[in-house]
């Protein structure tokens, strides 16, 4: 018997947890099925024709699809082709995207053998151990029964039924997704230690599972141990609030900050209004880098929160995000979602300009998906809410907001991606954004900007995004002043600023300042350092000029870039290339002041 449990994942960098945690319970509780069991996993971008042809070389008597909003089409296309090709298969589904409307896809796909619903574990053990136990019977796959099996949809002589639900698992019964690191090299690993949450939110399916369940914390420490021990890139926590226990929380971060490997990340999704004193002390003794939150603000439209069952402090997640972004030692996603009920577009507006405020280090302007299972599903047509037929069931209009306003926001949104999030532009944008009546207006008239000169369509480079930037913040000036010619030096500087921040380009870009009279009294600086290390101090000790000319940056600067205003004499910055800031991975600099032509 050859199970095969198969993924489609968005990009390489991403694994399944799902048919790692499906095989290794099975093989825990059975282990006569241990070597039955395979797992394959590819994505998105894969051809149907490639994974056809790698399904089919496996020769698999039953495959199982792990089915997602963002893969569901491609595997239902495979499964339909693998069919023609194996036509004995036995064809299952699983996951939140085929949960709860498995009798809809069984009367629709005839290839399908049956929905695996909700939690997959001891389900698929079950279906395992029957497959196993009918081949040493010698039973075909149609004297085979499943009516016993909790939580699965079936089709058998013809009709669709379906099972009772099946209790939740005891989480610290599953075991440990990750004997060996070799497969994930490159990749991110995730990592569960609890289900369920206690919040209600109606757009989201986690709130149909109403019971938190804990992973016990000596099972936890563990199994981090092992992540630290092997130095693994990032570990992203999967829980759906991870705070939601105080006191689980705080005993994994207080693990992880006594055993910190100096490498390993870890992502955690948060509310961030429930941090207390306690947690922020302790999230604030984390090396940068360390620690990453994902935090979801969706909304600061008090009416929308209410509508969509979502209880928040909005001040106190002003504070505490303060409070942690003070710190400077921990990245910050903050997340906003258009289409909500009672919000159009200028309460959107309104929302993105009060998170914006907070100053994560990135604003995810995401739109809401309609999901089958949630009440936000189930409420639609009250809401007026049209959205997409198709997964990934993407609003598309509402009583608040219209397709014309959506689409302007998916331009906004990719001016927020390029220009905000990319964390290219952080000495420009404050100042670009000063322009405007708001941070919204800005992003908003730079979508506009885009969309007149035929960027969305043919985008333009990175490297040439700079320039972009500057071209429309002139015509800006020039709007404002009455004049082409109007001073765009600060915006010069600055954009030449954010270039060297991230690279120590060879070539000077085109709108940069000339740097003439500068290079003559930079290579004198150079050679001073050379010989006496007065501000690099001995780290390029064994550089002589000309190499550690390579090494470093040296930028002539006549404009204070917190101010706007020209200084009073030109200084000159630094960029150590070898020493970067752990949360922005920008060049650590040196304001180096005044310097003079050596004669």
């Amino acid at each position: 018997m050859k199970i095969l449990l198969t993924a489609v994942n968005a990009k390489y960098i991403h694994s399944n947890p799902a048919i790692y945690s499906l095989k290794a319970y099975a093989e825990k509780k059975e282990p006569a099925l241990t070597g039955q069991i395979a797992l394959a996993e590819y994505t998105i971008n894969h051809s149907v024709s490639d994974i056809l042809s790698d399904l089919y070389s496996r020769k698999p008597d039953v495959i199982g699809f792990s089915c997602y909003i963002w893969n569901i089409r491609h595997i239902l296309e495979l499964a339909e082709e693998i069919k023609k090709l194996l036509p004995k298969v036995q064809i299952w589904l699983g996951g939140p995207e085929v949960s709860f409307d498995g009798s809809s896809l069984l009367t629709t796909y005839p290839f399908l053998t049956g929905i695996i619903r909700g939690e997959g574990e001891e389900t698929f053990l079950e279906l395992a151990r029957i497959y196993a136990q009918s081949e040493q019977k010698g039973l075909s796959f149609d004297e085979i029964s499943f009516d016993r099996v909790k939580s699965v949809v079936i089709r058998q002589n013809e009709a669709v039924t379906e099972g009772e639900e099946r209790e939740p698992a005891i989480l610290s019964e599953l075991p440990f997704l990750y004997d060996e690191t070799t497969p994930f090299e490159n990749r991110i690993i995730y990592y569960e230690s609890g289900r369920g949450c206690p919040f209600r939110c109606s757009y989201c399916l986690s709130s149909i599972d109403k019971t938190v369940r804990l992973r016990d914390l000596e099972i936890v420490k563990k199994e981090l141990a092992f992540f630290l021990e092997k130095k693994v890139r990032q570990v992203k926590f999967v829980d759906r609030t991870f705070n939601c226990n105080k006191e689980h929380a705080l005993s994994i971060w207080k693990y992880l900050l006594d055993h910190d490997n100096g490498v390993t990340n870890f992502h955690f999704e948060i509310a961030a209004d429930l941090l207390g004193e306690e947690e922020l002390a302790v999230l604030e003794r984390f090396r940068p880098g360390a620690v990453q939150l994902e935090i979801g603000v969706q909304s600061t439209n008090e009416k929308t929160l209410r509508e969509i069952d979502r209880r928040m402090d909005i001040q106190k997640l002003v504070r505490v995000v303060k409070r942690i972004r003070d710190g400077k030692n921990i990245h910050m996603h903050l997340d906003l979602i258009a289409g909500l009920p009672y919000e159009d577009y200028a309460s959107f507006a309104a929302s993105f300009n009060d998170v914006f405020a907070m100053e994560p280090e990135q604003l995810q302007l995401g739109f809401l998906k309609v999901l089958k299972g949630s009440k936000m599903h189930k409420k639609a047509e009250e809401y007026g809410l049209v959205y997409r037929s198709k997964p990934a069931y993407e609003v598309m209009f509402t009583d608040w907001l219209s397709y014309e306003d959506v689409c302007r926001l998916k331009r906004i949104e990719e001016m927020v991606e390029l220009y905000y999030n990319s964390n290219q532009f952080t000495t420009t944008l404050p100042l670009a954004i000063r322009l405007f009546e708001t941070p919204f207006a800005f992003f908003e008239a730079l979508a506009d900007f885009y969309e007149r000169k035929g960027y969305f369509v043919q985008s333009p480079a990175r490297s040439y995004r700079y320039q972009v930037l500057l071209s429309f913040l002139q015509e800006k000036l020039a709007g404002m002043t009455g004049s082409e010619g109007a001073d765009d030096g600060l915006y010069r500087e600055s954009l030449t600023m954010d270039l060297y921040l991230r690279e120590n380009c060879k070539t000077r870009p085109d709108f940069a300042p000339d740097m003439t009279e500068s290079r003559d009294v930079i290579r004198g600086f150079f050679r001073e350092e050379a010989e006496n290390h007065g501000v690099l101090g001995e780290k390029y000790a064994d550089c002589d000029a000309r190499t550690l000319a390579r090494t470093v940056h040296v930028e002539p600067v006549t404009y204070d870039f917190v101010t706007g205003l020209q200084r009073k004499e030109q200084e000159y910055v630094l960029f150590d290339y070898k020493d970067r800031n752990a949360l922005t991975g920008e060049a650590n600099i040196y304001m180096i002041g005044k310097l003079v032509k050596n004669e």
